[in-house]
């Protein structure tokens, strides 16, 4: 079958299509952004890559009418747009208008379990789209999933700080709330296992794992499965703005992603028995099978997708890549330096392993300082990390940069960054001519924005000198 996967860039999107292309299916995906598109895909010719966006429906024209298929995996954690139940509501309406003037007779929609009476209003807003994808031109299927549990999923990635920083917790209510999770692999097993399926068109299913567990009975299965003792006391006086200030403060999430979890958080989430497991033949993990299985990932360094790689993990670059891509000059202030280099290839892969663990070579306690300035003042710091120790691809989160352009064969990595800033700033290395080339460009908002600059300017001085030498050894 010809399929179209929306979201192809996202958690689930950029996993599912492996799985795809394995059965022998042709798969256009669609992204918003080219840059942001796994570069794998122009090597095979069963994957197509278009971009479209679903709030601008002049764009739709470049998806293909011959699909026979389509997964819609579209949604939003952010609190970024105070009208984003809007704004989901009229991506949904865009995709059906679309999609029935193609040949395309199934949609599989992955949603969020909704039996709660009280909901958050993600879970509401994912509600209502499943209404608006409902079609006489086509049959819908609605996977309604429990929390996911897999390597660089935001739920397992926030659990992971709170455990592995925290021996002991003085935590909200809201740890004792129900919820059923689900790990990833048997989510990507529904989806594949539902493309054409007959049986289950124009129906709705829960999907969620064989347990029904506590915030706090997940915290601590994960501090087991770590080997790792911890101690959890839950207090009735968090209110959820200081809930979200706790997530935000020890885990890598932003404030707003944080205050979305914390409402969302709040509500049961337990699935309705069906028959979805034996008609597709998945018999789903246990939540310490699912964490087990996405430690092996995370040492193997073979995690395939990361909520922190997303947007949503700052809501700071609300523009596709491409507007950032050409960096400007015109009202700009800049620190180039360059250096010879003798190796190529040894600089090269010295560039690739920047940030993380790996850190930036020179005066990473300033970094780590400036990370802590960041913070406070409700940036993301230094905790997004990377998602893998020395492969870099455009739209990845690098500490506190988004990787803009990322290409080894034209030897050049652009950062645009995503700290709290009076103006913009980009990041450049660049090698040509054995010459390694390295700029820090800024583009200041106002007074503030000089004056910042030129307050940093001796830091610059001391960091910049000495990271271009590291690199350049």
């Amino acid at each position: 079958m010809k399929i179209l996967v929306t979201g192809a860039t996202g958690y689930i999107g950029k996993r599912l299509v492996p799985f795809l292309i394995q059965d022998k299916h042709e798969v256009v995906c669609v992204v918003r952004d080219t840059l942001r598109a796994d570069k794998s895909y122009a090597d095979d010719p069963s994957i197509h890559v278009v971009e479209a966006d679903f709030l601008k429906p002049e764009t739709l024209n470049n998806i293909p009418k011959d699909i026979d298929l389509a997964y819609y995996l579209m949604h939003s954690m952010s609190n970024a747009s105070k009208d984003f139940e809007s704004l989901e509501q009229q991506c949904a309406i865009n995709f059906k208008t679309y999609l029935e003037s193609t040949r395309a007779h199934h949609v599989i929609y992955l949603s969020g379990i909704t039996n709660d009476h009280v909901l958050s209003k993600h879970l509401h807003s994912r509600k209502q789209v499943e209404s608006l994808l409902s079609s006489n031109h086509y049959d819908l299927t609605v996977f309604k999933a429990g929390i996911i549990v897999g390597s660089g999923s935001s739920s397992f990635e926030i659990i992971r700080d709170l455990v592995e920083k925290l021996p002991f917790m003085i935590a909200p209510k809201w740890l004792n709330t129900k919820t059923q999770p689900i790990a990833v692999r048997d989510v990507l097993s529904f989806l594949t296992k539902a493309a054409g399926n007959t049986t289950i068109f124009n129906k709705t299913y829960d999907i969620f794992g064989p347990e029904i567990l506590t915030y706090k009975q997940m915290l601590l299965q994960f501090a087991e499965v770590r080997q790792l003792k911890r101690y959890i006391v839950t207090v009735p006086v968090m209110t959820p703005k200081l809930s979200s200030y706790w997530l935000y403060f020890v885990t890598s999430t932003s404030y707003k992603l944080a205050t979305s979890l914390v409402a969302s958080m709040g509500v049961e989430i337990i699935g309705r028995p069906s028959q979805i497991n034996d008609i597709l033949d998945v018999n789903p993990l246990t939540y310490r099978e699912a964490v087990s299985l996405a430690f092996e990932k995370i040492e193997q360094n073979s995690i395939i997708s990361s909520w922190k790689d997303s947007v949503v993990s700052s809501g700071h670059l609300k523009n596709n890549l491409h507007k950032y891509v050409n960096v400007p000059k015109y009202g700009c202030l800049a620190d180039y330096k360059e250096r010879p280099i003798k190796n190529i290839d040894k600089t090269m892969d010295k560039i690739w392993r920047i940030g993380g663990k790996t850190g930036w070579y020179y005066g990473n306690y300033l970094w780590r300082i400036r990370g802590y300035i960041d913070k406070c003042f409700g940036g993301i710091g230094l905790r997004r990390g990377r998602t893998n120790p020395d492969q870099l691809d455009a739209g990845d989160a690098l500490d506190f940069w988004r990787v803009i352009y990322a290409s080894k064969s034209q030897k050049k990595l652009l950062l645009y960054a995503e700290m709290r800033l009076p103006g913009e700033a980009w990041l450049e290395f660049k090698i040509e001519d054995n010459i390694l080339k390295q700029t820090a460009t800024f583009r200041p908002r106002g007074l503030a924005g000089r004056l910042y600059w030129f307050s940093v300017l001796p830091f610059h001085g001391f960091i910049f000198n000495g990271m271009i030498n590291k690199l350049a050894e």
